[in-house]
């Protein structure tokens, strides 16, 4: 059985997740039109790769054994990847608050992958509190709009990168699945690697094409941003929640991220979302409360 210590230190690694992922939103919006977005991951993965290599060598380099099953870094590379992508492909017409919201159904559909991968077992409370925050998510995905609900009139950029966070919700019940007693670091640095190598290739033309030294500074910045905190960081606290907690539970944290993103989007004086759309928001946080509560799960 897991001690309680170590659940409390994944929750609080799940905390800082939803709060470093959240600025992916509103910077990525920013910027989302001035780069490729298979460019702008390929250079994020190379940065975070470098980061990450230089923080193994330092707790004690990558052993042989990790090396081994290479196909599990290529795996999880292309997962992770892909949603990237795609997120900023999303973002190019979507708000960020409204992407923000895509992004809360990944813990229903982490459910689903956790079970037949890991047969994780989903509780009452658990299901009732997926319920509630699909429901507040699909509330902030259409804008508060009851006509555009019904008639399920969702924009492009929320379609393009629902299919993203698909990828994103099979990536966290795979880190489990498929890790071998790797360290954190290590770990999160081969799987970095593996997708950059996959986003080289197939975002090479991308990668030419584009006009480095003509990049406004906003873009390094949030590359910067992207590279140290949104990647690095998150990919080490998923990584880690995923070991020591349930699938579900640790993707519950994502309805942090429209209340976050709200308070990036305030900072940056790009104002509140309508107050109908904030219930939305509300019913998001309700839903992780309900599943930080069942502990026993």
């Amino acid at each position: 059985m897991i001690g309680v210590s170590v659940q409390i230190r994944g929750h609080l690694a799940m905390l800082a997740f939803s709060a470093l992922v959240a600025g992916s939103f509103s910077l990525g919006g920013l910027i989302a039109n001035e780069i490729s977005p298979s460019a702008l991951t390929a250079v994020r993965f190379l940065a975070a790769s470098v980061i990450l290599g230089v923080l193994a060598i330092l707790t004690g380099g990558i052993p042989r054994s990790a090396i081994q099953a290479p196909w599990r870094y290529f795996l999880l590379g292309s997962l992770i990847g892909v949603y990237f992508v795609l997120m900023f492909e999303g973002l190019k017409t979507a708000p960020p608050v409204s992407t923000a919201a895509v992004f809360t159904l990944v813990p229903l559909m982490a459910a689903c992958f956790g079970w037949l991968l890991l047969r994780q077992i989903t509780t009452r409370r658990m299901a009732l509190a997926l319920a509630v925050g699909g429901l507040g998510a699909l509330w902030v995905i259409f804008r508060a709009d009851l006509r555009a609900l019904l008639g399920f009139d969702v924009g492009r950029g929320e379609a393009v990168y629902f299919v993203g966070c698909i990828s994103h919700a099979l990536f966290a019940p795979m880190l489990k699945a498929v890790n071998r007693g790797e360290s954190s670091v290590v770990y999160s640095f081969l799987f970095t690697c593996a997708g950059f190598v996959i986003l080289a290739i197939w975002g090479w033309n991308s990668l030419l094409v584009t006009d480095w030294a003509a990049l406004p500074w906003l873009v390094w910045a949030t590359i910067l941003y992207l590279a140290v905190f949104a990647t690095t960081g998150s990919f080490f606290m998923l990584q880690y929640a995923a070991r020591v907690l349930p699938a579900a539970k640790v993707m519950a944290y994502t309805y942090l991220t429209p209340t976050w993103v709200t308070c990036w989007e305030l900072a940056l004086g790009h104002g509140a979302p309508p107050p109908l759309v904030l219930c939305g928001i509300a019913l998001t946080v309700v839903a992780l409360a309900l599943l930080l509560k069942d502990e026993s799960a």
